[in-house]
């Protein structure tokens, strides 16, 4: 899974915990798009986070 070029955001680990307080492994990915970036006035392919996409920290080609 990829990481976030902006701000680092990438997968989270943790347990699933069932009503038997029994834990196994569990994932949680975090949303990454690849998408068309303007960087330094040239277009590059980032891989970019929802939120750095709504929160306006790149601008899309």
């Amino acid at each position: 899974m990829a990481k976030c070029d902006i701000c680092g955001k990438g997968v989270h680990f943790g347990n699933n915990v069932s009503h038997s307080h029994r834990r196994s492994n569990r994932v949680w990915k975090s949303n990454v798009q690849h998408v068309a970036c303007k960087v330094n006035g040239s277009t590059k392919r980032m891989h970019v986070c929802s939120s750095c996409l709504r929160s306006n920290k790149v601008e899309r080609a």
